[in-house]
């Protein structure tokens, strides 16, 4: 599970980059209750902070990348950000926004794995990372689709030092990849990767992603909301054995992540 201890390794920040704020502020606030605080004085509509019921979740950009698609990027802890730069140069990824200080909160920096999946990372200082996780209107669980899951076990387990265990999925769809930080029991996984065709990984170009998990107390109901308020569904609801009801969506500006209500233990 996740947790806000953020142990190095572990998720800790996601921000969206959408090409237009207001309007994905408002869908987010419709599917998952939501509420968005511009930062700085008025109504600054260029980025913010997402809420819920007073803690923050999650970040929201203005999306400036020239051809960039919107997407959330998902902030891993880590104790030294150049130090972890090196280690993705010398494992193959690249460098998209080299280390930097975000004033007093914390140092952040920006990657591509080797095959293109996009990541970052926070060393924190005085900001750990958000404040809720694990419950109803927050982050829940991380996940890769990857055209070769042997290479990004090899490139994140070097970079952010992630144990690894498989697991088959049921009617022989695959394996599953679940991640947990290093040193850490299984109970502290907080993400999978799964290997997919690159035909099917065309909402990236071909090319690796990562996307949220996001718990809500109903798929069903998160799920129409997503099509009430502009977006779509790329898969589901349907039920995961253990796990619980999913579905994975798109908004609409098709940045993609999952809606799940998980299995009561």
């Amino acid at each position: 599970m996740i947790t806000t201890d953020f142990a190095p390794g572990s998720p800790c920040m996601l921000d969206l980059g959408s090409p237009d704020v207001p309007a994905a502020a408002a869908f987010y606030g419709a599917v998952l209750g939501w509420d968005y605080e511009p930062m700085g004085d008025g109504e600054d509509m260029e980025g913010g902070m997402f809420r819920k019921d007073g803690k923050m979740v999650a970040g929201l950009g203005k999306l400036t990348e020239e051809g960039a698609r919107p997407a959330w990027m998902i902030y891993y802890t880590v104790a030294d950000a150049d130090a972890t730069t090196q280690a993705v140069e010398r494992a193959g990824g690249t460098v998209r926004v080299p280390p930097m200080d975000l004033e007093k909160w914390g140092r952040m920096a920006q990657y591509s794995d080797p095959l293109g999946g996009q990541f970052a990372v926070w060393q924190p200082d005085e900001s750990k990372g958000v404040d809720l996780v694990d419950e109803p209107g927050s982050l829940s669980w991380t996940e890769l689709y990857t055209s070769d899951a042997a290479a990004a076990k090899e490139f994140y387990g070097g970079v952010l030092g992630w144990q690894f265990s498989d697991m088959e999925m049921p009617g022989g769809e695959g394996t599953y990849t679940l991640i947990t930080p290093a040193g850490l029991p299984e109970e502290r996984m907080h993400g999978g990767l799964m290997e997919l065709r690159k035909e099917d990984l065309a909402l990236a170009g071909g090319r690796p992603y990562w996307h949220p998990v996001f718990h809500v107390t109903d798929c069903d109901a998160a799920v129409a909301k997503v099509t009430e308020n502009g977006g779509s569904v790329q898969m589901g609801p349907e039920d995961a054995e253990g796990v619980g009801r999913l579905a994975v969506c798109l908004d609409p500006f098709n940045a993609d992540f999952v809606v799940l209500t998980p299995t009561q233990s």
